[in-house]
């Protein structure tokens, strides 16, 4: 159900990011928001698990709406990946992406491991609000994209997957 969900998601992304205009969102404002909104949703999860308040409930429909947010920004960033690529690396650009991506779920799982051995979920959930937090430091970072390569590939957003 988890694949599927995000899978439908991801597919509905270049729709829930467009304003009625048909112009996709200011890209890097968009990856700064769904981060901030991520990390926002660790914390929540966190918090709720700490004080203990309903947990089972805080947990599963924190993380299905995590996975919600986590699909939108997984679109968003590839996206991203194609419009700051230049035409000549983009495979390259895109194989990096996908090893970074595969290399951090792998440090992410067993760091989280550990946060919860040594204490408890709500500690393994404060380690991703942390982590997710300093990936939207590092979005505040994003330098802008060429406005005439950000049209081209705007218009091609449904495309880029």
């Amino acid at each position: 159900m988890w694949v599927i969900g995000y899978g439908i998601v991801q597919s509905f992304a270049p729709r829930l990011l467009r304003r009625r205009g048909g112009l996709v969102l200011d890209e890097i404002h968009a990856a700064q928001r769904w981060t901030l909104i991520l990390a926002a949703i660790s914390a929540a999860m966190a918090i709720a698990v700490a004080c203990n308040v309903v947990t089972t409930f805080a947990v599963v429909g924190g993380l299905v709406v995590f996975g919600a947010a986590f699909a939108l920004n997984s679109s968003l960033h590839s996206f991203l990946i194609l419009a700051y690529s230049d035409d000549d690396t983009v495979a390259l650009d895109v194989g990096f992406y996908y090893s970074a991506n595969a290399a951090g779920r792998l440090v992410g799982t067993l760091l989280s491991g550990l946060l919860y051995l040594w204490g408890g979920l709500a500690a393994a959930l404060w380690g991703s609000a942390a982590f997710v937090g300093t990936a939207w430091l590092l979005t505040l970072r994003l330098p802008p994209i060429r406005a005439s390569e950000a049209l081209v590939r705007s218009s091609s957003f449904d495309d880029y997957r």
